[in-house]
């Protein structure tokens, strides 16, 4: 391959033609390439080719680099082949992402918004986690690697991962220790390491996406090294006052030159982090709801997402959580009911017109005509129209519409009509009340934050329920219990829970039924839910059906949706 990188331009390597340069580093270029096979857009990433001389380091990289492929987690960038070409040039095809990183974020914006700082590293966190489980090191983690597709991150370079039982060196040159601006003591040290080198990293880059400086700045690397080894960083609240002094004793932890100082996870790690920033409160306005970011600003009828309540009348049995006799299609989220006050509906017969007289005749006097029989037509109409609309309002639900098959989930089923559905991406399928909601919960995998859920479980139980499709290679509809909640663990939102597998029909497909639960350990809140594991080719498909019931969702609308479930 020839070492001028932009020469590759417009030509074939391994089968995909390349269009131009989206990066480059010192050991690889990445190329956006098309692959014709497919008719997609691929980023390809050509390892330096002095790399391949290596061939202990080229046999590893490609193992490993599969290794990756085979992980599912929505975090962590599909990685669609990784090989060597004729020449032996090593190369990985991945997902494109069309988007920022967050090194660019951070020196276009400086410092981030912390809630956005947040739901960055949580994701980050879930997909090291869902790494080391593999017992894969990351390494390398640091802004650039993060990747940034709206609200969704992607943790991407796995290519250069290696086993936990490795030494930090690859090659005899050492090129591949890492990046030493996020460089782990052990590492420098060239120490047996595990997934808490990759807390360390994660560590440096919270710290530079809430200063927009890294923790140890030094004119060259053998100072900056230094610094790692035996130095502190400046403490974070003293760079951003507005953040609470909690947060420098969490980072010191994460920051700790000694591994078996730090967080056993990175996900317990951005959890305390959270913690410290906002502390778990007592929420007056709905105790699911679990610790907060951002600290909630005192309550205010406009102030913030949170819905504050308003006094409101007791009377009738339509009172409730929802409703108020002023509400109507403008109410939501953010609508404050308004307080019933004197109206000239409410005032004493006559008394806004002071002492007038009727100046008609009298009833009894009229002569009986059509208006009135007019009158009681019209009145009677809007009545039946009044109930027509009552009918179709609360038996809506019973309209049930019927889910597309696609790449996410391969399959269809049928959901309540008055349900959302929403296909993230080609990962996986949602179907619930509270689609946006949910979809965000279970995107965010093992370190999501459930506050908006919690706070759908504690107000509007009867919305927190719907149907999660994912096709996945790591489950097994053969698994035990103990197995398929490890390999869930890594999927899903929270903790699982999970009773004895019973063979079962998902539709007209064989498949194993796993009841159980799933929970968040922050807030308490919990989801009941009943899944099928179907054995399909190439890849095992996971249906769930959830609800706000912690004993049992075998319901009603699980049956009709089990029963429903066809694959494509």
């Amino acid at each position: 391959m020839p070492l001028n990188e932009r020469s590759l331009i417009g030509q074939e390597v391994a089968g995909y033609y390349i269009e131009d340069i989206v990066g480059k580093g010192g050991m690889a270029v990445v190329y956006l390439a098309l692959d014709p096979r497919l008719s997609r857009r691929v980023a390809l990433k050509i390892l330096n080719p002095v790399l391949s001389v290596d061939d202990r380091f080229r046999q590893r990289f490609i193992l490993e680099s599969r290794t990756v492929a085979s992980i599912e987690h929505p975090n962590i960038i599909p990685i669609y082949e990784a090989n060597a070409d004729m020449d032996g040039v090593l190369y990985i095809a991945m997902r494109y992402v069309d988007g920022l990183d967050l090194r660019r974020l951070i020196y276009d914006r400086g410092p981030l918004p912390i809630g956005q700082a947040n739901q960055i590293v949580a994701q980050v966190a879930a997909a090291l986690d869902a790494a080391h489980a593999h017992d894969l090191i990351h390494r390398d983690v640091k802004p650039a690697n993060i990747l940034l597709a709206g609200d969704h991150v992607y943790l991407t370079d796995f290519g250069i991962t290696k086993h936990r039982s490795s030494i930090s060196g690859l090659t005899q040159t050492d090129q591949f220790i890492g990046t030493p601006r996020y460089m782990s003591p052990e590492q420098i040290n060239k120490e047996h390491i595990d997934g808490r080198c990759d807390q360390y990293a994660l560590a440096c880059v919270v710290y530079e996406a809430l200063s927009a400086r890294l923790p140890f700045q030094r004119e060259n690397d053998i100072a900056l090294l230094w610094a790692h080894l035996a130095e502190q960083p400046t403490p974070l609240s003293q760079l951003r006052p507005e953040l609470p002094a909690e947060i420098d004793v969490v980072m010191m932890r994460a920051l700790a030159k000694s591994p078996e100082q730090r967080y056993a996870t990175c996900t317990e790690f951005v959890t305390a982090l959270r913690d410290a920033i906002s502390g778990p409160q007592y929420d007056p306005y709905g105790p699911g709801s679990g610790p907060h970011l951002v600290p909630r600003p005192s309550p205010s009828p406009l102030s913030g997402p949170h819905r504050v309540p308003q006094p409101m009348p007791q009377s009738g049995p339509g009172s409730g959580p929802h409703s108020s006799p002023l509400s109507g299609p403008q109410s939501g989220p953010h609508s404050v009911p308004q307080q019933l006050t004197p109206s000239f509906a409410q005032s004493p017969p006559g008394a806004a017109r002071g002492n007038a007289q009727p100046t008609q005749p009298s009833a009894g006097k009229r002569r009986p005509g059509r208006i009135p029989i007019v009158a009681v037509t019209l009145v009677a109409a809007v009545a039946a129209l009044a109930l027509v609309a009552f009918i179709v309002f609360n038996h809506r639900g019973d309209t049930w519409d019927r889910y597309k098959t696609s790449a996410a989930a391969p399959l269809t089923f049928e959901y309540p009509g008055d349900w959302t559905v929403r296909t993230h991406q080609d990962l996986f399928a949602i179907a619930s009340p509270r689609a946006p909601e949910f979809e965000q919960l279970f995107v965010s995998g093992p370190g999501a934050d459930w506050t908006k859920v919690a706070e759908i479980v504690e107000n509007e139980p009867d919305s927190a329920a719907g149907v999660y499709v994912q096709v996945s290679d790591t489950l097994d509809a053969s698994g035990t219990a103990d197995l398929m909640k490890a390999k869930m663990d890594a999927l899903l939102p929270g903790q699982v829970d999970l009773a004895k597998p019973v063979q079962d029909q998902a539709g007209n497909s064989p498949a194993t039924r796993f009841d159980g639960n799933l929970h968040d350990p922050a807030s308490g809140t919990r989801l009941g839910f009943v899944s099928y594991v179907i054995d399909r080719q190439p890849k095992t498909m996971l249906v769930m059906y959830f609800c706000a019931k912690t004993t049992t969702c075998d319901d009603a609308t699980q049956a009709r949706i089990r029963q429903s479930v066809r694959l494509s």
